[in-house]
């Protein structure tokens, strides 16, 4: 290891900042967008019976299934391939990024599915309904917009576990390659030398935990401005 540990954290953090604003950014573009779990959410939330249930048996389903075994299989099964097609780096920080974007849609569906169940008694629902508003129109025009809130505020929920995640990769050896700097891999290197430098481990672990901190911090912020009556 040669160089300054704070250095090779600087360098780092352009990496898994990278890594987790563009992961988180893509299952909040994925919300926003109505794809997968806001459409699965919604159409459980306006539904009763039998569609609710199986859309809701679906989502636990897939939420049953443990991520980073997961995550680990789909790498171990496409690295090879990406890395190929689109190099060490960017095939690998593709492959990251589409996982942890893609594999998010559970949380989302039920987060939207219970904003739709509360929302669809409301008064402003009612009053559209009794206006002759037909239940698409009431649901894209009144119940989507006032649910995305929360929706929004979760997304910084997933960079937080986008950075989570590559950094478990990369300590565990199977994230980026090892001339990337990643805080996970320096973590994995600092393991070597704990007895005699201690502070290669305090520096990425350190600066892990604070951009984590940070933008949980963002969140409650994005929360409250959202719903302002949940400040007291």
């Amino acid at each position: 290891m040669q160089g300054s540990p704070a250095a090779a954290v600087t360098v780092g953090k352009l990496v898994v900042l990278g890594v987790g604003l563009i992961g988180g950014s893509f299952a909040l573009a994925l919300r926003a967008a109505g794809c997968v779990g806001t459409v699965v959410g919604a159409v459980a939330g306006i539904s009763r019976g039998f569609v609710d249930a199986a859309l809701m048996w679906l989502a636990e389903l897939f939420l049953s299934i443990p991520p980073l075994p997961l995550l680990l299989l789909i790498i171990y099964l496409f690295r090879d391939s990406l890395k190929a097609i689109a190099g060490p780096e960017a095939g690998m920080f593709v492959l990251i990024v589409a996982v942890i974007g893609g594999f998010r849609w559970m949380p989302v569906a039920r987060l939207v599915r219970a904003q739709f169940l509360s929302l669809r008694e409301k008064e402003f629902v009612e009053a559209a309904r009794a206006l002759g508003a037909s239940t698409t129109r009431t649901v894209v025009r009144h119940i989507l917009p006032n649910s995305l809130g929360p929706v929004i505020v979760a997304g910084t929920i997933d960079v937080a576990a986008a950075i989570i995640a590559e950094s478990t990769l990369s300590f565990l050896g199977l994230g980026f390659p090892p001339d990337v700097p990643t805080w996970g891999r320096i973590l994995y290197d600092a393991k070597d030398y704990m007895d005699i430098a201690t502070h290669w481990a305090l520096f990425p672990g350190a600066a892990i935990f604070l951009t984590v901190l940070s933008i949980t911090y963002i969140g409650d912020g994005l929360r409250d401005a959202f719903d302002p009556r949940q400040v007291l």
